[in-house]
């Protein structure tokens, strides 16, 4: 029998699954303070490859690290300014459009549907929804003001926000200075007998991770920005609103799409009463889609992700059922690890006897015959 070399043994896959379970279990328990925290390590993942360019050009570590917070800073004070209050006017002309478009269903889209359809939808309390929704849009600002009261008068619920607040960028700034050094402490943590097999696996996920950490939210970001240009050009009063959502909703394949279509279709059907425009937004979003399919998503992603649209929804449902809004967050990079272990566990799944793999065997070697030359005939 021939001993087998320890110093190839790969880890046990039940102590992976016990170290999973235990994880799960921490999280799910830890889950009213991880925020913070889970925000400043996705900060230090995120901006680690800068600052170690940084570094090659000469800047120190801590130096790098303080330029990159300064700089990101600054770009997400000057989007909120010009961002929230656009988003705010616009939430204004959405919340006057809601009656026009409750009068067009009961109007409309009843009596055309009872005609046409014989669906009996006259028993609908449309009045008395739009009743609600204006009362309630009307008491908006006094639910905000009452709820900023609130927060202001209970010294414990605001110092908690702003201790958040506070935490992410000073995590985040300590764990990105110090990254290099925790990622060398954990390496060396492994046992020896493990560091092969567990080096390699964190490879491959930070391959999947920062393709969807990175990739995906540029491509976000690009959606956006088409969605929002296209709409504005057609002269869309919601533009910005129904960009925003739809941009934000493709982190779900074809949710955006889908959201954004309908969204804008019926916003440009009420704004401008006829058919036309909504080939326009047909178009906007057709040209974005092909503009991601053909050029951001293959070069700002690439296929390193391979996750199934049903997998994707399926993760952020189950994340929110489990973590809630930290769970939702945490989901797709979740997703993505436990693909790439579930594809090396898979793989050493066929080649064991388990799944009764053929062991390969010595490749036959077929040389070419000579060649005979005829035999000459006898006379």
């Amino acid at each position: 029998m021939i001993p087998m070399d320890n110093s190839r043994r790969t880890p046990n896959a039940v102590v992976i699954l016990i170290l999973l379970v235990v994880i799960g279990t921490l999280l799910h328990f830890l889950q009213p303070i991880l925020m913070p925290f889970l925000a400043g390590l996705t900060l230090a993942y995120l901006w680690d490859p800068t600052v170690d360019r940084l570094e090659t050009m000469g800047m120190g570590r801590t130096s790098g690290v303080a330029v990159v917070f300064a700089v990101s800073a600054l770009l997400l004070a000057a989007l909120l300014l010009v961002l929230i209050p656009l988003l705010g006017k616009q939430m204004y002309v959405l919340a006057a459009k809601v009656p026009a478009v409750i009068q067009w269903v009961k109007q409309t889209m009843v009596p055309w549907l009872n005609e046409r359809f014989g669906v009996g939808l006259n028993d609908m309390p449309l009045d008395e929804l739009k009743s609600a929704l204006m009362e309630n849009w009307q008491s908006a600002g006094g639910f905000m003001k009452g709820l900023v009261t609130q927060l202001t008068a209970s010294s414990f619920a605001l110092l908690g926000i702003l201790a958040n607040l506070v935490l992410v960028p000073v995590v985040g700034f300590y764990l990105l200075r110090d990254w290099d050094r925790l990622v060398f402490a954990l390496r060396e943590t492994l046992p020896r007998t493990w560091e092969p097999t567990a080096v390699q696996l964190a490879r491959e996920c930070d391959e999947v991770v920062s393709a969807f950490l990175r990739g995906q939210l540029m491509v976000m970001l690009a959606l956006t920005v088409c969605y929002c240009t296209g709409l504005l050009l057609i002269g869309l009063d919601l533009a910005l609103l129904v960009g925003v959502i739809a941009g934000l909703s493709s982190i779900v394949p074809y949710l955006g799409l889908v959201i954004g279509i309908g969204f804008a279709s019926v916003a440009a059907l009420f704004q401008f009463g006829d058919w036309v425009p909504l080939l326009y937004v047909m178009g906007i979003f057709g040209v974005s889609q092909l503009i991601e399919g053909m050029y951001l998503t293959p070069k700002l992603v690439g296929d390193r992700i391979g996750l199934h649209p049903v997998v994707v929804i399926f993760a952020v449902m189950a994340g929110g059922q489990l973590f809630g809004f930290t769970g939702v967050l945490l989901a797709l990079p979740v997703a993505a690890v436990i693909m790439v272990l579930l594809r090396h566990l898979h793989g050493r799944y066929r080649a064991s006897t388990l799944y009764g793999a053929a062991q390969p065997s010595e490749p036959t070697i077929v040389s070419e015959a000579p060649s005979v030359e005829p035999a000459a005939e006898e006379d």
